[in-house]
């Protein structure tokens, strides 16, 4: 557009901030946590420069109040697991259980992250508790906030629908949400084993970070949700009846997760029960 009409684009931003000053700024936010995610290790400095080569006219100062206003100055390079996780807290870190695991059924590792949305002035956030061996989701919770408070929420949704037998495996990353004393209280609780991704490494919860990334992609991207009532009847809609009940995965021998968990309830396991290697 800006070839078209024969506009620089560090103009085109600078008009932009001038004459729309709040959707200016709702779309720069939007572009730091697209790069914050993108990019795991970038301070400001980075941010800066990467919004520079887009062709925004920014200075780094307004970049860190940025960063700071949406939680992600927190992160450091040592500790950076995505700008929804802050794990530089002295709460107990557990170790990693989850990764030799070989799942046979549901119920046996529960799998639990947060990943942020924006509506059309603000961010809120999304918790989810997934179980690892079918994919379906069964805890979730939105929230403005990034107390611990809407991720209790979601795994006691997870643990009430699933009625948890003891000795099952909760996995998360390290951040402070998952750490908090309600949380893991929660879990001991009901004989749940807390599990830990190793620092500096998401892949060790790929699971989540997967279904994060197809929530995002079918249903987020693309779409404007006005306020969060509106946001959270949309989820429920999207995860409840569409990805639980609908959505082929292919590493479920393309089947939905609530078909695929039926097939293991009715003594017919298939054939693409998961397993984890020795790796």
């Amino acid at each position: 557009m800006c070839w078209l009409g024969q506009v620089s684009r560090a103009g085109y931003y600078r008009r932009r901030a001038e004459a729309e000053p709040e959707e200016e700024e709702m779309e720069l936010r939007d572009a730091i946590q697209r790069i914050a995610l993108a990019h795991r290790h970038y301070g400001y400095r980075r941010i800066t420069a990467e919004l520079r080569r887009q062709g925004r006219v920014v200075n780094h100062k307004r970049v860190a109040r940025l960063m700071r206003l949406d939680n992600l100055l927190a992160v450091r390079r040592r500790a950076f697991r995505g700008p929804t996780t802050d794990s530089r807290h002295e709460l107990r870190v557990y170790l990693n259980l989850a990764a030799r695991l070989e799942l046979s059924g549901p119920n046996q590792l529960w799998v639990a992250d947060i990943t942020y949305i924006r509506l059309g002035r603000e961010f809120v956030y999304l918790a989810a508790v997934l179980d690892a061996w079918s994919r379906k989701v069964i805890g979730w919770r939105l929230s403005r906030s990034l107390q611990s408070r809407f991720a209790v929420e979601a795994l006691d949704q997870a643990i009430q629908a699933r009625q948890a037998p003891r000795g099952l495996v909760h996995h998360s990353d390290r951040g402070m949400q998952y750490a908090a004393r309600e949380y893991v209280a929660l879990l001991e609780g009901h004989g749940i084993l807390p599990s830990m991704s190793r620092a500096g490494n998401p892949y060790d919860n790929a699971t989540c970070e997967s279904f994060m990334k197809t929530l995002k992609r079918e249903e987020i991207d693309g779409r404007s949700y006005a306020t969060l009532e509106e946001l959270a009847s949309r989820m429920g809609e999207f995860l409840e009846v569409y990805y639980n009940r609908q959505r082929l995965h292919s590493s479920l021998g393309y089947r939905p997760p609530e078909e695929f968990e039926q097939m293991s309830r009715t003594g017919r396991p298939p054939a693409a029960a998961l397993e984890f290697s020795e790796a």
